[in-house]
């Protein structure tokens, strides 16, 4: 059986030419990195420009004091990726022990509480300062103009504030400023301004007065983020209790001198070779090698079991991520992770032996080297709301709650340039749903310790100093040596998922970027969940209705729980490809949501 051949039709062409290609969640970030690569610009200014204004124009998906990886390769070492490391640890004073003194079992899933070490500001003016050319005020002018001048608001961000006004309004006044400036709920259309930010970027700009060169300059930025007036604000700000997710009120524990300790650094990637390709990932700090495993059972099998368009394919390819996510939700986290074993061969058959012809239903991790059984088990609970929710959260854009939990709202942008400087990269947190908004800067903190368990046995557990076990995992795929694929995908625990599906599509089935990403999608729900309040669904799917119905009911006879998500709803995947003999560009993005759209020429 030959794997499926991709639809005639595409929303949007995908993008050739050989200039410079750039792609992301909002087509406003996409043009602002294109034009920097129009005006000189390589990749790395492309993006970090495109970043600060995703942090402008996707407030619900990430903000400025969240966290972000990135995987990139430069043309001058193009054999030798690396990751950006923009996650920021738990705070001195996150111990197990104060958060069960504040009554809680579980970290909160919004509120100050919930906030790990802002990573993503620190990333972005690192990667700024090694391998871009740009000044930093040249590089942050477009997120200026559109946070003092407007932009028109998405109706998914004002879906959000509507979600939170009353959380807005009874209890985080400040946030209630920020977005309800007369007291309403704006409308989708309606401009959108944030003064406050458009000032921190000056004041950082500023910071560099005085100073003889470009990189001096951007350093005296990031020292004045960690220890200067952002952090201030933030350590002074959170000092006052404030509603949480739970319900109850608390003070956040983060200090100036826990956001001073953070250095943003760049660290090897964890590569696997699939079908010839060099696929590079962050490593078990987040849950990278969920997709590097799961391409290692794949691996084994024919090509018609990995065409997720079959019954067969989409079959085994659930099965497969269940197995890797079993892994993660059990092994993974920052400390030493034995991915060796991990994704050895035959560690990789092993996993490969217990795909069947049915749906398993357990929580099958594996055992380690030694032939011994896991010593953790994450709680697995699921009833009533909490299945529903965590259907929905799969559904499309993650679901937001009253109280302001969030399921994974995330960004992403690729850009490849000219010279063959290539980047994948994944902002997140910092929604404007995760705190309430410090209103001398125009953000809040971010929630990330929530993927952290108050349970000193688990390999993720909350600890001083210790990154959350992120879920954020932007993908660059290699070939002899170059780069020549850079994607990704927000999503939270779908990340690694729709992103399989891509790359499947492009490397086994040989489809275009757009024909790829248009085509239908598919998830697993049969794992622990990243986000409060952190169920399952055992056996569960979810499908877009174009997979069609004949594929549909041949899960449903295998023993899936399979939901329907509707015919465009799952995914939000963007690509830039490059081929080194002939430098050759293309690009796509997600047209899900009317949102995502890739540039370029």
């Amino acid at each position: 059986m030959s794997f499926t051949t991709p639809a005639q039709f595409t929303t949007r062409p995908t993008l050739e030419g050989h200039f410079g290609m750039a792609a992301s969640t909002h087509w406003l970030a996409t043009a602002a990195s294109q034009a920097v690569l129009e005006r000189g610009g390589n990749a790395f200014d492309a993006a970090v420009a495109g970043a600060f204004l995703l942090h402008v124009v996707e407030p619900h998906l990430n903000g400025p004091a969240g966290d972000m990886t990135g995987v990139f390769a430069t043309a001058e070492q193009p054999s030798a990726p690396k990751i950006m490391m923009g996650q920021g640890p738990a705070p001195a004073g996150a111990s197990i022990e104060h958060f069960r003194n504040e009554g809680l079992d579980m970290v909160p899933g919004a509120g100050a509480l919930a906030a790990a070490v802002p990573g993503a500001v620190d990333s972005w003016l690192n990667l700024l300062e090694h391998h871009g050319t740009w000044e930093l005020s040249e590089v942050l002018d477009f997120a200026i103009d559109y946070a003092d001048n407007g932009h028109p608001a998405l109706g998914r961000t004002v879906g959000t504030i509507d979600k939170v006004k009353e959380l807005f309004t009874e209890h985080w006044p400040t946030s209630a400023a920020q977005w309800m400036p007369d007291g309403t709920v704006p409308k989708a259309g309606d401009l959108i301004y944030n003064h406050a930010y458009a000032d921190v970027l000056r004041r950082l700009i500023s910071a560099g007065d005085g100073t003889e060169t470009r990189e001096a300059r951007i350093q005296a930025a990031r020292r004045e983020w960690k220890t200067g007036f952002v952090a201030e604000a933030i350590a002074e700000f959170i000092k006052a209790p404030h509603r949480h997710s739970t319900g109850s009120d608390h003070t956040g524990v983060m200090t100036v001198e826990d956001i001073a300790a953070f250095d943003a650094h760049f660290e090897d990637p964890v590569t696997i070779e699939f079908r010839g390709y060099q696929v590079a990932k962050i490593a078990a700090w987040g849950q990278g090698p969920v997709l590097l495993q799961t391409l290692k059972i794949l691996e084994g099998f024919d090509d018609d079991r990995l065409d997720p368009s079959t019954e067969l394919g989409a079959h085994t390819i659930l099965e497969a991520l269940k197995l890797a996510m079993a892994d993660r939700d059990t092994y993974y986290g920052d400390n030493d992770v034995d991915l060796e074993w991990l994704l050895s061969d035959e560690y990789a058959a092993q996993r490969r032996e217990l795909i069947g012809s049915t749906a398993s239903h357990e929580f099958r991790p594996g055992a380690d080297r030694a032939g011994a059984a896991p010593t953790f088990r994450p709680p697995l609970t699921l009833e009533g709301e909490d299945k529903e929710a965590l259907i929905k959260a799969g559904i499309g854009e993650p679901t937001v709650q009253k109280n302001g939990v969030n399921n994974g709202d995330t960004c992403h942008i690729d850009v490849v340039d000219r010279w063959g400087n290539m980047i994948s990269a994944t902002p997140s947190g910092g929604w404007l749903q995760s705190s309430p908004t410090i209103p001398q800067l125009g953000f809040c903190l971010g929630t990330r310790l929530q993927m952290m368990w108050l349970d000193e046995s688990a390999p993720s557990a909350l600890a001083p100093g210790k990154r959350p076990r992120t879920t954020l995992t932007p993908t660059l795929i290699s070939k002899n040596g170059e780069p020549v694929i850079a994607l990704g995908s927000p999503g939270g625990d779908q990340q690694e998922q729709w992103q399989l599906l891509l790359i499947l599509r492009l490397l086994v089935g040989g489809y275009a970027a757009q024909q790829a990403i248009d085509a239908p999608a598919l998830h697993t729900t049969a794992l622990a969940g990243s986000f409060w309040p952190r169920t399952w669904v055992p056996g569960g799917a979810v499908v877009e209705d174009r997979l069609g119905d004949e594929v549909i009911n041949g899960l449903i006879s295998r023993g899936h729980e399979v939901t329907r998500a509707g015919n465009w709803d799952l995914g939000r995947l963007s690509c830039v490809t490059r081929d080194p003999k002939t430098g050759r560009l293309t690009a796509g993005a997600n047209p899900r949501g009317a949102q995502g759209y890739a540039a370029g020429r």
